[in-house]
């Protein structure tokens, strides 16, 4: 049996060396070890088929039942079933049809879990400060999002680069925007704002971002992120599930950050409508204060009242004098002055006269008053006198002119000083030489105790 098993296997695989099948995919399974069993069928037959792990890792698409596929690979046998099968080397999806009832497929699945729910989608940061970009770093779509980036506001750029096509560029896209999301708050290089990017293509070259990882990436990344694949007609699954779609990586720059002139002539407008606010009330209250001061009556207008009750109070005491002065004058024409009222007259004075007892006593007793006074007032002159300290051992000093100096400035303007000690006066120079030194007037001597001071004459 091993025999003419090994001798079928030799003569199918010489017969038929390579080949490309084109049907559907039916019991998909992968095994441990990453080895992909399937079978490829059609309205009329089936082949059973198996691709090696090493193929299946570059494949660009998640085989599953149903996908309509062209493999290209060798047949052979395996003689351990009596069966024969294809090794497949290099799959591909069966057109464009093909393509999109995956995308659909797909689509419903991770619809049905919210990925795509308008709800869970975040409010884009109004001024990121770092932006982060996933996307090739050699192509022209980087440039562009730099260079509009560079001409609306300049912002600090993190490029995580990967593949954008290909084998392997759906775990690079989708470890590049774990990446940023992992990266913890308050890290340096943790972007507010992450950039899915690609250049438009085809279906095939855009698959990567309808792959599920991607999607699922991008839906569960804890910093708001901006799909930006391909050009304006072509829709991933990545659009759906990023929080902004925008129609180009140039329209993702612009969607991204503000203009900053346009910024800087808001701020100037709301700087100019916050003066007008500030000063309006004040303008507004001195528009009120002129209309009230004018309606203000003038001082002229106030006084005028009191001047015309003056001017009928100064008419009142003229008329007043005048009537009083007619009155007056007529009862001094109506007196009489006979001798008769004159002689009554003085009798009634003398009686008064004769009626005040004039005693010594009533003279006497405030001169004795006042002398008391004046001596008191002359035992306090005595006391206070600049004089009486020299008695003591002090000396006063005083300047050319008889006056007191009580401080050292006054004395050192002054040439000539004089000592006036108990005994006697003694002149002193300064530097300079003194002028004459007028001549004091005479002390009065003080009264003498027990004497009482001289009395005024009180007639004169």
């Amino acid at each position: 049996m091993s025999e003419i098993s090994n001798i079928l296997k030799r003569t199918v695989e010489d017969r038929f060396g390579f080949v490309r099948l084109r049907g559907e995919l039916s019991g998909v399974k992968r095994a441990a070890s990453g080895h992909l069993y399937a079978s490829l069928k059609d309205e009329k037959a089936v082949i059973d088929a198996v691709m090696w792990r090493g193929n299946t890792q570059r494949l660009p698409f998640q085989p599953e039942d149903g996908l309509e596929v062209v493999a290209s690979g060798k047949l052979t046998t395996y003689p351990g079933r009596s069966k024969y099968q294809i090794v497949v080397e290099r799959m591909e999806l069966a057109g464009e049809g093909a393509l999109l009832a995956l995308l659909e497929k797909t689509k419903a699945r991770l619809q049905a879990e919210g990925l795509f729910d308008e709800g869970r989608k975040r409010r884009l940061p109004f001024l990121p400060k770092t932006i982060g970009v996933v996307t090739s770093p050699t192509g022209a779509v980087i440039r562009d999002i730099l260079h509009r980036l560079a001409d609306r506001f300049p912002s600090r750029v993190i490029v995580w680069p990967v593949l954008v096509q290909g084998q392997g560029a759906a775990e690079q896209v989708a470890g590049a925007v774990r990446g940023f999301s992992g990266l913890p708050e308050g890290h340096p290089d943790r972007p507010d704002l992450v950039i899915v990017a690609r250049g438009g293509g085809s279906i095939e070259d855009l698959w990567s971002f309808n792959e599920e990882v991607v999607v699922r990436a991008v839906a569960e990344c804890s910093i708001p992120t901006i799909s930006a694949v391909g050009h304006e007609t072509d829709t991933t699954l990545v659009d759906l599930a990023s929080d902004m779609r925008a129609p180009t990586p140039t329209a993702a720059a612009e969607i991204a950050v503000p203009v900053r002139a346009e910024l800087a002539a808001t701020l100037d407008d709301f700087a100019a409508r916050t003066k007008r606010a500030i000063l309006r009330p004040v303008q507004l209250g001195r528009e009120r204060l002129q209309a009230r001061a004018e309606r203000l009556p003038t001082p002229e207008t106030l006084l005028q009242p009191q001047g015309q009750q003056l001017d009928d109070l100064s008419e009142r005491l003229r008329r007043g004098l005048q009537d009083r002065t007619a009155q007056g004058r007529e009862r001094l024409g109506n007196l009489r002055l006979s001798p008769a009222v004159l002689s009554r007259s003085l009798r009634d004075a003398k009686r008064s006269l004769e009626a005040v007892r004039l005693t010594p006593s009533l003279v006497t007793k405030p001169l004795a008053d006042r002398r008391e006074k004046l001596a008191a007032i002359a035992r306090l002159a005595e006391q206070l006198h600049p004089d009486r300290p020299l008695e003591r051992g002090y000396v006063r000093v005083t300047g050319p002119d008889g006056r007191t100096l009580t401080d050292k400035v006054q004395a050192q303007k002054e040439a000539a000083l004089t000592l006036k000690f108990r005994d006697g006066d003694l002149d002193v120079s300064t530097g300079e030489a003194p002028p004459p030194r007028p001549t004091p007037a005479p002390r009065p001597k003080p009264p003498k105790k027990g004497t009482p001071p001289a009395q005024d004459d009180l007639f004169g």
